[in-house]
């Protein structure tokens, strides 16, 4: 165990991990702007007033990170667009896929080795790997969000018992982060120029899921009750506040990598 522990730090120094985290954050950073944009774009059309769109934006994420972009999002809301809307598309896809594009790049570093796979051919895996990061993102969140109202719903059609009411409350946070092991081992499986195994990919996988979930709380609960990045960095305070979940997004994404490749060191030597 303790030697496990030394070769981790010794891979996360040399692979210089915070770095990477850094760089990934950058390229989430500039992916949120249009993917934001392809979300918002699609809600004039359903009728949704701004104000409770922006409420359930700062239910979601630290409401000074909201009130960053809460122009914005009252603009797009009530002004449809229908070219925005494909503008966000391929807007997203491109700044997303680049932020994955920088993930592929670092769990090269992680495996050590070089990446010699054609230029399109990761790109399309990075677009590929997008689609699936953003959908585990989406289920991570708004089960733990909106799992309330669903089982409410359930319980008011079907009048369920209070012992099945209490497993769907389990169950929701199960369903959550089963969703985001899968497509974290799907990440960690196809990101690295080599054959790993599904198996090699796992432990990583399940490790960095249950480290996001609970990072992520820990982080919100900071912000919303001790943090004040306003008085420090004043209109800037929700870029910052964002840009310090991505870096620490990256760096758990980094350190379930580095836990795969001493996994698969150590399989090779047995």
């Amino acid at each position: 165990m303790i030697s496990s522990i030394k070769n981790f730090i010794h891979e996360f120094q040399k692979d210089n991990v915070p770095l990477l985290a850094a760089a990934q954050a950058f390229y989430y950073l500039l992916s949120i702007v249009p993917l934001l944009i392809l979300l918002l774009s699609i809600l004039p059309y359903l009728n949704i007033d701004p104000e409770k769109a922006l409420s359930f934006i700062k239910s979601m994420i630290p409401s000074e990170t909201a009130d960053a972009f809460k122009e914005n999002i009252i603009k797009v809301v009530q002004d449809p667009k229908g070219g925005l809307l494909t503008v966000g598309i391929l807007g997203t896809i491109w700044s997303a896929s680049s932020g994955m594009n920088a993930f592929i790049t670092a769990t090269n570093l992680a495996f050590n080795i070089k990446e010699e796979r054609p230029f399109i051919k990761v790109r399309l895996l990075s677009i590929a790997l997008t689609f699936g990061m953003i959908l585990a993102i989406v289920i991570a969140l708004i089960l733990p969000v909106f799992g309330d109202v669903i089982i409410q719903y359930l319980q008011s059609i079907l009048n369920l018992p209070d012992q099945t009411v209490i497993l769907f409350q389990i169950l929701r946070w199960i369903i959550s982060i089963v969703v985001m092991a899968f497509v974290l081992m799907l990440l960690y499986h196809f990101a690295p120029n080599t054959k790993n195994p599904f198996k090699v990919a796992l432990p990583g996988a399940l490790i960095a899921t249950l480290l996001w979930q609970v990072i992520s709380l820990a982080f919100s609960f900071y912000i919303s009750n001790f943090a004040n990045y306003s008085a420090t960095y004043g209109s800037l305070g929700g870029v910052i506040i964002l840009m310090l979940w991505f870096f620490l997004t990256g760096l758990i994404l980094m350190v379930g990598a580095e836990i795969n490749y001493l996994y698969l060191q150590k399989r090779k030597k047995r």
